[in-house]
């Protein structure tokens, strides 16, 4: 349930690991707007730059990963409040906003939590570190309010991590991204150690979460299925850049990019009409050595002759009446190709271009 303004808007942003003629350009002119209440989507293979794109943001970078440019500009949701620039944060500025205006549940969070404290111990830390305010009484109500939010019950909240299951310790972290009531949370993979039931029950309890608390999420994940049934917008990365983005229902029904379709046909359909599986041939490209072009055309069965000399721009594809949707697609399919005597230059190494900032 969008409200239709933005939360957070990323503009041509890039990241690289390594600096000089080696680095490596993990992402490329990424543009990308969450809008308040909304579930969007990330998708790719694995190595696609969605995780890259969840460190930068929050200002997570592990060395040698540097943000060489763009911009990542969040809205509070006050009336008027100007936009704060998370890369102009200082390291102080940055722990405060962190888990009170965005937070994140990490890749692998189920175990995330530290095996030698208890939920209870895990979850007042987080109040106590932001809240230093708060009463210790106050910090253990609203501990029990977050495991009962989360479907945990409270008698748990003395528990060890190894006495919880999977499942349970998943909506721990998901507590904990929650306690300080955040207005973006950003999920990397959550649900990637999980079973296809467990799954569900955390996907139906974070979309239920974000109905009565009202809070964004971007939902990053390799498993398209998931982000069709969950989301409200999807967008589909490849080789570092965007290839596509729009409307859950309308990915599902017409894809538009040839990787997308492909992305689709690599799972079953477990209503309607039988489809073929044809999954995606080759292997997605390594960073180091990016083909000319469009990343895609190598594997892709459309391709044809400016996709191997010319980077298509991410835009309403081509006789789209303006403002009837909101979708965008990286592909000459759908874009007018430019002459054939002006191809792209090679791509250039970014680390001497402009400043660097780490994560």
């Amino acid at each position: 349930m969008t409200t239709g303004r933005p939360v957070l808007t990323i503009s041509g942003l890039n990241v690289d690991y390594g600096t000089g003629p080696g680095a490596v350009h993990a992402l490329r002119d990424i543009d990308l707007t969450l809008h308040r209440g909304e579930v969007l989507g990330l998708a790719g293979e694995s190595g696609s730059g969605k995780s890259t794109l969840a460190y930068a943001v929050t200002r997570l970078l592990s060395p040698p990963g540097v943000i060489t440019g763009g911009d990542v500009l969040y809205q509070p949701p006050q009336d008027g409040a100007a936009p704060v620039d998370l890369l102009a944060l200082t390291p102080q500025e940055l722990r405060a906003f962190r888990w009170q205006e965005l937070s994140i549940v990490f890749q692998g969070a189920m175990n995330s939590l530290n095996p030698v404290h208890t939920v209870h111990s895990q979850l007042t830390d987080v109040l106590r570190a932001h809240r230093p305010d708060m009463k210790s009484p106050e910090r253990t109500a609203r501990a029990e309010e977050l495991l009962t939010l989360v479907g945990i019950s409270r008698d748990r909240l003395g528990a060890f991590p190894h006495q919880l299951s999977g499942g349970m310790r998943q909506r721990v972290m998901i507590a904990m991204a929650l306690a300080l009531e955040p207005e973006i949370v950003i999920m990397d993979e959550p649900t990637t150690a999980l079973d296809v039931v467990m799954q569900r029950q955390i996907l139906r309890k974070l979309v239920a979460l974000r109905e009565e608390l009202g809070f964004s999420v971007v939902f990053i994940t390799h498993d398209i299925s998931l982000l069709i049934e969950f989301s409200d917008r999807i967008a589909i990365m490849y080789g570092g850049r965007i290839v596509e983005e729009a409307g859950a229902a309308e990915i599902y029904r017409d894809p538009r990019h040839p990787y997308s379709d492909g992305l689709l046909h690599s799972f079953p359909a477990l209503h309607g009409p039988r489809r073929e599986l044809t999954g995606i041939p080759g292997s997605p490209p390594h960073l180091t050595a990016m083909p000319t072009g469009c990343a895609f055309h190598p594997r892709c069965g459309k391709a044809f002759d400016p996709c191997a000399e010319h980077v298509p721009v991410l835009a309403a594809p081509d006789g789209a009446a303006d403002g009837a949707d909101e979708r965008t697609v990286a592909c000459w399919l759908h874009h007018a190709a430019p002459a054939p005597s002006v191809a792209d230059p090679a791509p250039e190494p970014a680390g001497d271009t402009s400043p660097a900032r780490s994560g």
